[in-house]
C-alpha cells in the first residue's frame, strides 16, 4: 500500500522529545501503565538511592548505609537515603551527572556504571523518567550542612531550587506521586516492593532498606532488611521457607577476579530435594534463564564433587556423572556484579560474558574441595548422598 493510498507523508510524522515523548509512551518507558509499571517507577527511584550509598561507602559491608521507602498515606512514594548527597546543581563529574540534571534531561552525562551499581529495576529509564510520570516531585539534597529543595509538576520545574536550612549528614530525599492521568493505579503493593528490597539487601550485604507503608487505616506497617553474610544469608532464608530452617551446611564464598572485571559471591546447600534450585543475578538483576555465571557454578560444583569422589575410590568404574545429576539435590545463589554485563535476549535475562564461566567455575571447584578437605565427615556424606542419588536414576 503506497503513502498515497493512505495519505500519509513526512508532514504527518509527529517528533516527540523529553518529557512529552515519556508521558505520550510510557509503556516504552516503564514496562505498562498498570501496577507493573508502577512499581517500576518506584524501582527506578530506589535504584538511584541505593547507588548512592553502594558508590559513597556506606552500604559496603563495614558501614551503616540505608534506604528508606516510605508509601505515604495521600498517595505518595517518599525514598531517603544517606548517600553523599552531593550539590544539587553541579558539573557532574567523576560522581556522575547532578541531580538537577538527572530530573530534568535524557542527556545528563555519563551515568554510574560498573560493578558498584546495582539494578533495582529492570529498565534503568532513571529519574527524569519518573519525574515525567508523577504528577508531583520534590527533591532534597543534604549536604555541607544544607538543605536544598527543588519542586516539579509533571516534569516541569514549579520554583527554582531553593535553600530551606540547616541538615546533618548527607543524603537524598525524593517525593513523588505517581500520575493518575498515566497509570491505570496509583496504589503500590505492599508485598511486591517488600519482596524485591529484601532481595537487594541479600544481594549488597551490610545494606539497610526499609519499607514502611503509612496507608493501612489500622495503622503502619514496616518492615526493615539487613543481611550481613550476604547470599548466605539468601540461601539460608531459601531453606527455611522450604521447611527446614536451622540447616548448619551452608557453604559460601566471595572472590574478586579481574579476568572478568567483577568480583562473584556464592553459597550453595545440599538439600533432601531431587531438584536443582540454583538462582542467578548479575549486578542484582535476577537472570531468570541463567548464563555464564550459572554454567560456570555447575562446572565448578561437578569437577570438585567428581576429584573428591575419584581420589577415595568412590566411583564406579565408567564415564564421570553428569553435571545436572550431580547438581540436583543443590539450592544455591551465584551473584556477580561486573563492570562491563553483557546481557542477552529481549528481557535480558541471560548473562553473556564468556570469561565468567571459567573464572566462576575454577572459584568454586578450588573453594568446596577445600571445604570437602577440611570437613570430611561432611563431605563424604554430601558425596555419598550425591552418587546414591545417581545410582537410582
Amino acid at each position: 500500500m503506497s503513502g498515497e493510498d493512505t495519505g500519509y507523508d513526512a508532514a504527518r510524522i509527529e517528533v516527540l522529545e523529553g518529557r512529552e515523548a515519556v508521558r505520550k509512551r510510557p509503556g516504552m518507558w516503564v514496562g505498562s501503565t498498570g501496577e507493573r509499571g508502577l512499581h517500576q517507577l518506584v524501582f527506578e527511584v530506589v535504584g538511584r538511592a541505593v547507588n548512592q550509598v553502594l558508590v559513597g561507602g556506606s552500604g559496603s559491608g563495614k558501614g551503616s548505609g540505608f534506604v528508606d521507602v516510605t508509601l505515604t498515606s495521600d498517595g505518595g512514594v517518599r525514598v531517603a537515603d544517606d548517600g553523599t548527597g552531593g550539590p544539587f546543581e553541579a558539573a557532574g563529574g567523576a560522581a556522575g551527572p547532578d541531580l538537577e540534571a538527572l530530573l530534568t534531561s535524557f542527556h545528563a552525562g555519563p551515568e554510574l556504571s560498573g560493578r558498584h551499581i546495582t539494578d533495582v529495576g529492570q529498565f534503568r529509564a532513571g529519574l527524569f523518567v519518573a519525574n515525567a510520570l508523577s504528577s508531583r516531585l520534590t527533591a532534597e539534597v543534604r549536604c555541607e550542612g544544607g538543605r536544598r529543595v527543588h519542586e516539579y509538576a509533571r516534569g516541569v520545574e514549579v520554583a527554582p531550587p531553593a535553600d530551606v536550612g540547616s541538615a546533618t549528614g548527607s543524603g537524598t530525599t525524593i517525593a513523588f506521586w505517581p500520575d493518575s492521568e498515566i497509570f491505570q493505579t496509583t496504589r503500590c503493593s505492599f508485598a511486591v516492593l517488600a519482596e524485591r528490597f529484601r532481595q537487594v539487601a541479600f544481594l549488597n550485604r551490610g545494606l539497610r532498606i526499609s519499607l514502611t507503608d503509612e496507608r493501612p487505616a489500622g495503622g503502619t506497617r514496616a518492615v526493615s532488611f539487613r543481611f550481613p553474610e550476604g547470599v548466605r544469608d539468601f540461601v539460608a532464608a531459601l531453606e527455611a521457607e522450604a521447611g527446614t530452617a536451622g540447616h548448619p551446611d551452608v557453604i559460601g564464598f566471595e572472590r574478586e577476579d579481574p579476568r572478568m572485571a567483577g568480583t562473584m559471591e556464592v553459597a550453595l546447600l545440599w538439600t533432601g530435594s531431587r531438584e536443582e534450585r540454583i538462582r542467578g543475578f548479575a549486578n542484582s538483576r535476577a537472570t531468570c534463564e541463567g548464563g555464564t555465571h550459572v554454567d560456570g557454578f555447575r562446572d565448578g560444583v561437578a569437577a570438585a564433587v567428581t576429584a573428591y569422589a575419584g581420589q577415595r575410590g568412590l566411583l564406579a568404574a565408567g564415564p564421570d556423572p553428569r553435571t545436572d545429576r550431580i547438581c540436583r539435590s543443590l539450592r544455591a545463589v551465584v551473584a556477580v556484579k561486573l563492570d562491563h554485563p553483557e546481557f542477552l535476549g529481549a528481557t535480558r535475562g541471560l548473562l553473556g560474558n564468556t570469561e565468567v564461566r571459567n573464572c566462576v567455575g575454577e572459584a568454586v571447584r578450588e573453594h568446596l574441595g577445600k571445604w570437602f578437605e577440611e570437613h570430611p565427615e561432611r563431605a563424604a556424606e554430601f558425596v555419598d548422598r550425591v552418587l546414591r542419588g545417581i545410582d537410582q536414576d
